[in-house]
């Protein structure tokens, strides 16, 4: 059992990643794929994907709720790739569209977050967060390394610099 909630702890910790499978829950365990499957199923009454899919279907609704992003947005944020998959599975478990979910709720209770926060908060989407750390560069007045092509003017070489006793 202890090995179960292990996994349960690792889909709870995880539930965003779009990567987290079956084989990468199991291996939390220390179980097979189909051993880890029957053991779940058995100890919470559910299968791992719909322990997993119920858990960022709650965090959709949360966010619907109190983020201003779109629906498409949310999809990608809580670990769905497919926006069809996501508005049926979604519809499925509340009786409800996303959008006429959001229609419904929004309105009781604390002001909508503006998306920016709400993305900053979420770590933007994945790619997108991966993309510009690979690309990074030095903060404007830096120095660059040697070898690293200057991407910006830094400010002791303005002409006012230059002007100055």
């Amino acid at each position: 059992m202890r090995q179960l909630r292990l996994a349960k702890d690792a889909m709870d910790r995880d539930w965003a990643e779009p990567g987290l499978d079956l084989g990468a829950v199991a291996a939390h365990a220390g179980y097979s794929r189909y051993h880890f499957l029957r053991a779940f199923k058995e100890a919470y009454g559910e299968t791992p994907g719909q322990y997993l899919t119920h858990r960022r279907i709650e965090r959709a609704e949360e966010m619907l709720r109190s983020a201003d992003l779109s629906v498409t947005e949310i999809c990608h944020l809580v670990g769905f790739s497919s926006l069809g998959t996501f508005s049926s599975r979604f519809k499925a478990r509340t009786g409800l569209t996303p959008s006429e979910y959001r229609s419904e709720h929004v309105g009781r209770g604390a002001a909508l977050i503006p998306g920016c926060y709400a993305m900053l908060w979420a770590g933007g989407f994945p790619s997108a967060t991966l993309k510009k750390r690979a690309a990074a560069r030095p903060a404007y007045g830096e120095k660059e390394e040697p070898g690293q092509e200057a991407t910006s003017i830094s400010p002791s070489t303005s002409s006012d610099r230059s002007a100055e006793p």
